[in-house]
C-alpha cells in the first residue's frame, strides 16, 4: 500500500496563490495516475485535477479550470497542485489519491486545509 502525505496549505487572502505537495512512500507512483480531491465541510469529497503516469496528460473539474495546474516529479514520488487565483470556494481540506480517470483508490492522506478568506 502507497503511504500519502498532502502538505503545503494554509490562509490565504482571495486572489492569492498556494502550493500542494503530495509525497509518497511505500511503493512507488511513478506508474500510477494521481489525482487531487477536496471536501469542503458538509459536503462530499470532490474531484480536482488529474495527471497521467508521465505527466504526459491532465484533466480539471470545471470550477478550478485554468486557475490550477498539476504536476509531478516521478524522481521524487511528489504530485504537485499549483492553485491560483483562490476563490472562497476553494476552501476545503485537500487530498491526493491514485486514481482512475476521477475515480480513486488505495489509499489517502491526511489531507491539507486550505482556507481562502479575507
Amino acid at each position: 500500500q502507497v503511504q500519502l502525505v498532502e502538505s503545503g496549505g494554509g490562509l490565504v487572502q482571495p486572489g492569492g496563490s498556494l502550493r500542494l505537495s503530495c509525497s509518497a512512500s511505500g511503493r512507488t507512483i511513478s506508474n500510477a495516475a494521481m489525482g487531487w480531491f477536496r471536501q469542503a465541510p458538509g459536503q462530499e469529497r470532490e474531484f480536482v485535477a488529474g495527471i497521467s503516469w508521465n505527466g504526459g496528460s491532465t484533466y480539471y473539474a470545471d470550477s478550478v479550470k485554468g486557475r490550477f495546474t498539476i504536476s509531478r516529479d516521478n524522481a521524487k514520488s511528489t504530485v504537485y497542485l499549483q492553485m491560483d487565483s483562490l476563490k472562497p470556494e476553494d476552501t476545503g481540506v485537500y487530498y491526493c489519491s491514485q486514481v482512475v480517470g476521477k475515480i480513486p483508490y488505495d489509499s489517502w492522506g491526511q489531507g491539507t486545509q486550505v482556507t481562502v478568506s479575507s
